[in-house]
């Protein structure tokens, strides 16, 4: 699931930290709602538990993007490559529907 390293700067250690937190905490919540599904519990409330994982992983991405931000964007930002690093992050946001909002929908 390794992809290619386009310039990347170390994480930050908080923010490391912070996201490997959150996604060990997904990893229960997931494995839980795994048993709720085995279990054939009630769908309304699996899905309540879906939407949740979603929040919590949303949580993630924004860390990253912090993350991105204040290390690969600066570090790209000072070596002149502004122009191919907003390019990323404009393609990266696409897959962000909190940045970007549903598909479909415009403003």
């Amino acid at each position: 699931m390794q992809t290619e390293h386009k310039h990347a700067q170390e994480m930050k250690p908080e923010h490391k930290q912070s996201a490997l937190n959150r996604l060990k905490t997904v990893r229960g919540h997931l494995d839980g709602v795994i048993a709720m599904v085995e279990e054939e519990r009630y769908c309304p409330d699996i899905m309540k538990q879906v939407s949740a994982l979603q929040g919590s992983l949303e949580k993630v991405n924004r860390v990253l993007m912090q993350n991105h931000v204040e290390t690969c964007v600066l570090h790209a930002v000072e070596e002149g490559r502004s122009g191919e690093i907003v390019d990323e992050l404009m393609e990266t946001l696409r897959y962000t529907p909190s940045v970007t909002g549903p598909k479909g929908a415009t403003k």
